[in-house]
């Protein structure tokens, strides 16, 4: 997957918008609440998923796919090496991630 098809499926999620969020660009829905990142330079996202769905994710994905280490880690941010990973397999992360934080708290 490349950062621009990466770009365009995360903003194909109504309410989706961006945001610069430290070195990477966030991307949140109304506003409110990040449900990915990308950091350009190094061609990864991280995306936020429930922990459950991370540890699949990462079995899936191998060494592309791996837990942020550190707290964030634990909390379900999870990241994806981009050019070494099919669109499916991010499309399906980003929609539970997505998913997950529209869904009422």
């Amino acid at each position: 997957m490349n950062l621009n098809d990466f770009k365009n499926l995360a903003l194909s999620f109504p309410g989706t918008i961006t945001h610069p969020h430290f070195d990477r660009i966030a991307f949140k829905v109304d506003g409110k609440r990040i449900f990915a990142t990308l950091q350009e330079s190094v061609e990864s996202a991280n995306i936020k998923l429930p922990v459950v769905e991370q540890s699949v994710f990462c079995a899936i994905g191998k060494s592309a796919v791996y837990a942020v280490p550190n707290k964030w880690g634990l909390q379900g941010w999870t990241t994806f090496e981009l050019k070494n990973l099919p669109e499916e397999l991010v499309r399906d992360a980003l929609n539970i991630a997505y998913m997950d934080v529209i869904k009422p708290r």
